[in-house]
């Protein structure tokens, strides 16, 4: 039965004095609420009006998003992959592999928002949609902070490629240019849009000067007067120096370039050539990287990351990394201007510049919601060898202690759990402990859920937990009367106590109905039968009735008379197997011998003469009771009829 998400339920707690205020609670593994009332067992109470509540509160509600559960689910690929590959990652091969895996998260966070935003848009003036829009937000934060982690630890990004790396990092999470584009374009006049000139300018600030140069052509085809100065403002957003990829110039020859590129962009400033057209001129100033002119577009810009890579692109190109934090701190200052104090992601992107690893984890565990991103990016980072000198002062690192956390929030939702088992797999000093705590605290619902857990506990040898189980199961089925089951479920967890017990209930039924239920199950129990006395005796009591039906009636009467001579059958069963031995005594054939009819004669007298064994005090009830004194002079009568047989069948053998 599949189980869904659903809210916690109210719990009512009798006895609780909210005005003396002595309730008090604490998380415990997954969802437990422990909790101290002043309820007292042994008066009766009862629930009366005023009486206070208690709500269960989810710790880690994230996991029971539907969209975030595609988040953990296809994470925790990616995850379990990049432990098997671990041994072969190897020198650039290693860098490229863990590149492609930093990717790949961050595709999966994407793939999420992009859903995330639907549900929003369609239900965007409810309080669903609302909630829906700011974990959006979260989860556009999460691929940005991922992104430029990834830039700075992963692909270590040298002087030069680093600017291409944060060009294409803010372009992909300042995104509402392309949108302004298609709306301007599909105008009948671009140029004489209302956009057309905040266009231009986001596109020269994201450094996407071809595209810029194609809308000043617009500009000069439209407006001849200013023809001029829009190919000449091109033509320096064209010969703007630039580090390829593939281009083999050095960084001392880009930044001599560089240099005379930008003394031409300050002599066409300084003579004038734009001065007719603040917009161009405004222009000519970004080019030169005017921090003024770049704090005049303070609204296209939208945030201090943007100003900090387009301040960098136009007049520190080959930025170092050891320096990018210098220019960010002033990048921060100059944006914020002290109206307003750094929000937690502003921190969060401030320590990556710094490259201070342990600070960005920090942050985020305090900024987001859940586990899910400080725990991958943390296990990423330490295959990067950029951890291994981080160790926590209860002996564990941070890698386990981040991904033992997230592994517990995905113990406590009901499907989501077999996620968390693989997590503790991965963490080779806590892990295991971490596991045998959880697994024991899954709820069992319903078998099928039962028999997953059991199959991770065995597949780790974790013989307590499958003990522990076992008897849970067991105890379910004994209370829901399907006996097979418990039997099977004792066998299983080697309880030899339960399966008496079952065993037990198993001859009770027989008494009551004259015949078993559950018969395969007990036809075979192989080897498992020698886990108790009693189970011995329920599998031996089975072949009797089959040797029976099978009229081997030698082998069953031989069968009979052990079980009762070797003291495994209980002592309360014995009428019963005297009685079956009835229709044996009564065979044309002698079946029992002289002495086997003597032995059959022993226990009747030792069941009958009131001197009961050790711990049975009900044996006195069977003289008290006249239908088993029928029964026992029945058996007198029976018994020494073949006696007097077997004595002349056997002297009559001696004879001849």
């Amino acid at each position: 039965m599949e189980e869904f998400d659903s809210e916690p339920t109210v719990t009512w707690i009798p006895g609780v004095n909210s005005q003396k205020k002595q309730m008090c609670f604490d998380w415990g593994p997954g969802e437990m609420l422990v909790c101290e009332t002043s309820f007292n067992r042994k008066e009766k109470s009862e629930m009366v009006a005023g009486c206070p509540f208690i709500h269960i509160i989810r710790k880690d509600i994230d996991v029971y998003s539907k969209i975030l559960r595609k988040l953990f689910n296809e994470s925790h690929g990616i995850f379990v992959g990049l432990q098997r590959i671990e041994e072969e990652l190897t020198g650039k091969s290693r860098k490229a592999q863990l590149v492609r895996v930093s990717k790949n998260y961050r595709s999966v966070i994407r793939a999420c928002m992009e859903e995330m935003h639907q549900f929003a848009v369609a239900d965007k003036d409810s309080a669903r949609g609302r909630q829906f829009s700011s974990q959006v937000s979260i989860l556009s934060a999460m691929e940005l902070i991922w992104n430029l982690c990834e830039i700075l630890f992963i692909e270590v990004a040298p002087a030069g490629p680093l600017l291409l790396y944060l060009l294409d990092w803010v372009r992909l999470h300042v995104c509402e240019v392309d949108n302004l584009s298609a709306d301007v374009l599909g105008s009948e006049n671009p140029s004489k849009h209302e956009s057309f000139w905040n266009l231009v300018t986001t596109l020269v600030l994201q450094g996407r000067l071809d595209e810029a140069r194609q809308m000043l052509s617009k500009e000069a085809d439209t407006n001849p007067t200013s023809a001029g100065m829009c190919r000449v403002l091109g033509d320096l957003m064209r010969t703007m120096p630039v580090l390829s990829p593939g281009n083999t110039q050095t960084l001392t020859e880009l930044e001599l370039r560089w240099q005379h590129w930008h003394e031409e962009c300050e002599r066409h400033l300084q003579d004038g050539t734009f001065a007719s057209n603040p917009h161009l001129e405004s222009l000519c100033k970004v080019l030169l990287g005017d921090d003024a002119a770049l704090l005049e577009q303070k609204e296209l810009l939208s945030n201090w990351y943007h100003f900090l890579v387009t301040r960098l692109l136009y007049s520190q190109p080959t930025v170092k990394p050891m320096d990018l934090h210098l220019y960010a701190q002033s990048s921060l200052d100059l944006f914020l201007g002290g109206e307003s104090s750094p929000e937690p992601l502003d921190n969060i992107l401030m320590a990556a510049f710094e490259f201070d690893i342990h600070q960005v984890i920090k942050e985020c565990s305090l900024a987001l919601s859940n586990w899910w991103f400080v725990a991958h990016l943390t296990d990423l980072l330490d295959h990067c060898k950029l951890l291994q000198s981080h160790n926590l002062y209860f002996g564990s690192n941070m890698r386990e202690f981040l991904l033992l956390e997230y592994a517990s929030g995905l113990f406590a939702h009901h499907s989501l759990w077999q996620l968390g088992v693989d997590y503790c797999d991965h963490c080779p000093e806590l892990g295991r402990v971490s596991l045998e705590l959880h697994i024991e605290r899954i709820p069992l619902t319903t078998e099928q859920k039962a028999l997953k857990v059991l199959r991770v506990c065995e597949q780790r040898q974790m013989t307590e937990q499958v003990r522990s189980i076992c008897k849970i199961l067991a105890m379910k089925a004994v209370r829901n009367n399907r006996l097979g089951s418990a039997l099977s479920w004792s066998i299983r967890a080697k309880d030899a106590a339960f399966a008496t017990l079952v065993s037990d209930r198993f001859l009770r039924d027989y008494c009551e109905r004259g015949c078993f239920s559950d018969l395969d199950l007990i036809d075979n129990l192989g080897p498992a039968m020698m886990l108790s006395d009693r189970l011995t005796f329920l599998g031996k009591y089975r072949e009797f009735h089959r040797l029976y039906g099978e009229k081997r009636f030698v082998d069953a009467a031989s069968l009979l008379l052990s079980l009762m001579t070797s003291q495994i059958a209980p002592r309360s069963f014995w009428m019963t197997l005297l009685t079956d031995a009835l229709p044996l005594l009564e065979q044309k054939q002698v079946i029992f011998s002289a002495e086997q009819t003597y032995e059959l004669l022993r226990c009747l007298e030792d069941l009958t003469s009131g001197r009961p064994l050790c711990g049975e005090p009900d044996a006195q009830q069977l003289q008290e009771d006249d239908i088993e004194t029928t029964k026992v002079e029945i058996l007198r009568l029976a018994l020494a009829r073949n006696l007097a047989r077997s004595i002349i069948k056997e002297g009559s053998l001696e004879g001849s």
